[in-house]
């Protein structure tokens, strides 16, 4: 198959991201509506079988390596082909997806002494198996942590009021990796905080009239849940940072699939806690309408959304994938005034625009 030129490969990883922003939103439509309308209020439940559908990243992996035994070439083409995709990594700019010919001089004897050792060491410095599997197991505890969060805030406040407030994750990050020593702030990165906080203010205080304040009493759970979900996504990235310094030592796929299956395996507990308790008590979805929804949301709105957003970074580059997501804002205010005849205010709109306006400056 012919490689796709570098500029149409950036319009497909573009299109690619849009269709993650429209799933992402149409996904928190639908676990609002479960929440809402359907009365099934069980985001621990929802977010278990969310997380759970991460495992089938491993079904794929282990039918890859299954199929590449099988239909593999001479042991001596896989070490060339080994080393040609090493060639390629180093030499690739991971922003244009062009590369830079200039710094290999003869390509049949591998790569030139002009690529750098430190990179060369990085690469040969991938995480193994093992030590991806433990480093999914052990994160497992904060995804989990922010994924029900995100979703239990659902059950309280608006999905757009969710999806502004745990866009801040970015922010956080920023916070989080200045006192991990992961990020460094600057005049621009500071102004951007206090903007962003401003902006949440705004929402939380003066953006929804009276109306809606009366049809949902507890938005300002809500609203705080999703923040506690957009600090723990902070902590989440910062700290995978820290451990894994570059991106390329991770096996993405692998990593994911480990968070699914220390899930499954590890999580379960918490519904007999949460049912004796009274926090959440256990109840399968009582139709099968119920359980279309929740299928659905979860192999589409987390499985294939996953995907979809990796195949675009690779295709675009992180900030774009990163800034971009931020159209789920506007997306899903839009949807929430159609859909749900939700009457908002001018600081509103204002606080919606200073946190967008921080998060962009943030990335510059």
């Amino acid at each position: 198959m012919a490689a796709i030129p570098t500029p149409a490969r950036h319009t497909v990883g573009l299109f690619l991201l849009l269709g993650v922003v429209f799933i992402w939103v149409a996904s928190s439509f639908l676990v609002s509506n479960l929440f809402g309308k359907l009365e099934y209020n069980r985001p621990f439940f929802i977010t278990y079988l969310n997380t759970s559908t991460f495992s089938l990243y491993l079904v794929g992996a282990y039918a890859s390596r299954v199929w590449k035994s099988r239909h593999s070439t001479k042991p001596a083409q896989r070490k060339r082909s080994r080393s040609d995709d090493n060639t390629a990594l180093l030499l690739a700019d991971n922003t244009s997806g062009e590369v830079d010919t200039s710094v290999v001089t003869n390509t049949s004897d591998g790569v030139s002494s002009r690529l750098g050792r430190a990179r060369l060491e990085l690469i040969q410095s991938k995480l193994s198996v093992r030590e991806t599997i433990l480093l999914g197991t052990s994160f497992c505890g904060l995804w989990f942590a922010a994924n029900v969060t995100q979703n239990a805030s659902l059950a309280y406040t608006t999905v757009a009021n969710s999806s502004i407030l745990c866009s801040t994750s970015g922010l956080f990050t920023l916070i989080i990796g200045a006192a991990a020593g992961v990020e460094t702030f600057n005049g621009m990165r500071l102004a951007a905080v206090l903007v962003s906080v401003l902006g949440v203010y705004s929402i939380m205080k003066f953006g929804t009239d009276e109306a809606t304040s009366t049809h949902m009493p507890l938005s300002w759970l809500g609203d705080m849940l999703a923040l506690l979900s957009a600090a723990l996504y902070g902590c989440y990235t910062t700290l995978l940072k820290r451990r894994i310094g570059d991106e390329s030592r991770l096996d993405t796929p692998l990593f994911f699939g480990a968070v699914g299956l220390a899930n499954i395996l590890l999580l379960w507990p918490g519904f007999i806690v949460l049912h004796y308790t009274g926090i959440e008590t256990f109840r399968l979805p009582h139709s099968g309408s119920m359980w279309l929804m929740i299928i659905v949301n979860a192999l589409i709105g987390t499985f294939l959304s996953d995907y979809l957003w990796l195949l675009a970074m690779l295709m675009t580059s992180p900030l774009v994938v990163t800034l971009g997501l931020s159209l789920t804002i506007p997306l899903s205010m839009a949807g929430d005034i159609v859909f749900k005849g939700l009457s908002v205010s001018l600081p509103y709109y204002l606080g919606a625009l200073m946190i967008l306006s921080a998060f962009v400056a943030a990335n510059l």
